[in-house]
Parts: structure tokens; C-alpha cells; sequence
């Protein structure tokens, strides 16, 4: 009760108590004056919180590193994912368009095709393989270099190859057709069934991350609701004294939402920290494996954008879930 005899005790508290004094102050003044007093109460909630966390060590890394476990999962498939469609920009190679002209087709012609084709809307790029150049290459792939010297003339055609923009099925079949039509073509080859595959397994990466990652968030839910459910009952008496002086719900609830967003903030750079180790402890594996195939690739580690995406999910989860545990709780801890 010495709190509403001491305005300013009730001006931290902020509950009905908390009145203006009578007297001649200009409207300025009191402004300055109650924000000065709502600066000063959050300041004090967030010292406050940060002290209880500070006090339980263990606890509060122990709950900070099963939130960034259940964090760092989505976001390290995400990554990953990210990483093979750079891989994958061999993939639409794998996606290429072969446009076999006729024999009767020289260097020149073939050339002036390749252009045409490589303004073709929808066409990344176009190449033009000649039919010498196409029987050096299968000479040295096939090891039939000497029975194909044998032969009395080359049996293989020129062929321009289109890669495209989009690896999409509707697309590629649209662009086969256009160049079916070219008057030197005689045959156009297209692996569509690779071209399933590859999108058939990149949305199912895409839906498998989305679905894990609601999972993941009710769980982070539960969890910071639970652990802020553990500190109410452990200040229950402190808060039906804050509330018989006069304390509103949202002087009460403002040290939890606190908590909450410091059990965020510390989950997501422990997170952080987890992808960024991670990533990097793989990435010597996956650079001796690209290495036997004569590939310099290697793995990107956590852009800062997404670094701080991740710290700024956590943070407000962990503000979402020590309000929804404030709000389920508070009526119970009125007093009668």
C-alpha cells in the first residue's frame, strides 16, 4: 500500500493510482513527466529480466539452445537447398535443348542459326557445335577413336545447343516446338523426364522445409511459453501484490514479454553461430568431393541478411510466446 501514497512508486507501477498531481504544471510538462516514468519502467523490467536470466545460467542457456536446435533446422535446410540450386546452375545444363541440323549444313549456316536461335525469346544461350568438332568429342568420350578414323566420312550432324532461361515443362515444350520449326533442323531432343525430376525434387525440398518450419514454430511456442509459464508461478505472490496496489496487466506482463525476447535474442545467435559452424565443418567434406570431379565448388555460409532475418524471427517468437503465456495465465493470478 506504500505505493499509492508515493506517486512515484505508482507511476512505475502505472495502475489507477497514478495520477496527475494537482497543481499549475503546464501539459508539457506532465508529457516529459510520464514518459520520463514509462522510460524509466521499461528500462527497470528489462535490467530486471536480464538479472533472473543471469541468476539461472544453465537454465537460460540450456532453454536458449533447444530453441536455436529447433531454429537453426529450417534455416540449414533452406540453406542447403540454396546451395544446390547454385550447384543446379549445371542443372539446366542437364536441361539443354539439343537442335540436330541437317549433314548437308556447313560452319556458316550453322553459325548464322546459332544467332537466330540465341535471340529466341526464353534462350539463356546457344551453341554451336560443328560436325568436326562433334566427332573429336565422341572420339575422346566413346574410346572408339580407331574404328571411327575408319570410317570413309563423318556421320554426324552439326548441333546447336539451347539452353534455356526457365526449367519449367511448359516453357521447354513451347521452345522445342519453335525450334522443330527451323527449316535446317532435323530432329530437336529434349530430356523431359530429367526436367520432372528436377522440379519434382526442388518443391518438395521447398514444401518439406515449409512444413517443417510450422512444426518447428509451434514447438519454439511451447517451449518459451512454458518456461515463462515457470517464472509467473514463481512470482505469483509478487504479482497479486503488484496487482492489489493498483498494477494494470500490461505493468505485469511487461517484465515476461522481456524474458521472452531475450530467450529469442539469445536463441537466435545461438542459432546463428550453430549454421555458421556447421556449414563451414561440412563444407571441407563437400570441397574434397567436388574436387574428385575436377569442381572448385563449395559450400556459401550464412548471408548477414539472413543471419539477421533468423536473429528477428527469434526475437518476436520468443515475444509471441511469453505473451500468449502471460495472457493464458494473468486471470488466473488476479486476486480474489
Amino acid at each position: 500500500m506504500s505505493a499509492i501514497r508515493n506517486p512515484k512508486a505508482a507511476e512505475r507501477i502505472g495502475g489507477p493510482a497514478a495520477v496527475a498531481p494537482a497543481g499549475g504544471k503546464k501539459p508539457e510538462s506532465d508529457f516529459r513527466r510520464h514518459l520520463r516514468a514509462w522510460l524509466e519502467s521499461h528500462r527497470a523490467s528489462l535490467l530486471d529480466s536480464l538479472r533472473r536470466l543471469v541468476r539461472q545460467p544453465f537454465g537460460s542457456f540450456f532453454t536458449c539452445l533447444v530453441m536455436a536446435v529447433a531454429l537453426s533446422l529450417p534455416m540449414g535446410l533452406s540453406l542447403l537447398l540454396g546451395n544446390l540450386e547454385r550447384l543446379g546452375g549445371s542443372w539446366q545444363k542437364a536441361a539443354q535443348i539439343s537442335v540436330f541440323l541437317k549433314m548437308d549444313v556447313g560452319d556458316a549456316q550453322g553459325e548464322k542459326l546459332r544467332d537466330e536461335v540465341a535471340s529466341m525469346p526464353g534462350v539463356a544461350q546457344a551453341e554451336w557445335i560443328s560436325r568436326e568438332q562433334a566427332l573429336q568429342e565422341f572420339q575422346q568420350g566413346s574410346g572408339l577413336g580407331q574404328a571411327l578414323r575408319e570410317l570413309p566420312e563423318n556421320p554426324l550432324p552439326g548441333v546447336i545447343l539451347v539452353t534455356p532461361h526457365e526449367v519449367d515443362k511448359t516453357t521447354l515444350e513451347a521452345l522445342r516446338n519453335r525450334l522443330a520449326e527451323l527449316p535446317k533442323a532435323e530432329q530437336v531432343q529434349l530430356d523431359m523426364v530429367w526436367v520432372e525430376r528436377l522440379t519434382a525434387i526442388l518443391r518438395l525440398g521447398d514444401r518439406f522445409v515449409f512444413g517443417l518450419s510450422l512444426l518447428l514454430i509451434a514447438a519454439l511456442l511451447l517451449v518459451i511459453g512454458n518456461t515463462i509459464r515457470l517464472h509467473i508461478e514463481n512470482r505469483r505472490n509478487e504479482i497479486e501484490v503488484i496487482k492489489l496496489v493498483g498494477g494494470t496487466d500490461s505493468y505485469v506482463r511487461r517484465p515476461f514479454l522481456y524474458m521472452g525476447a531475450l530467450y529469442g535474442a539469445g536463441a537466435g545467435l545461438l542459432a546463428w553461430g550453430l549454421l555458421a559452424y556447421g556449414l563451414d565443418w561440412l563444407n571441407g567434406a563437400v570441397m574434397r568431393l567436388a574436387g574428385l570431379y575436377g569442381s572448385d565448388f563449395a559450400l556459401l555460409g550464412v548471408p548477414a541478411e539472413d543471419g539477421l532475418s533468423l536473429l528477428l524471427a527469434a526475437l518476436l517468437l520468443g515475444y509471441i510466446g511469453a505473451w500468449l503465456a502471460v495472457a493464458r495465465h494473468l486471470s488466473e493470478l488476479s486476486p480474489r
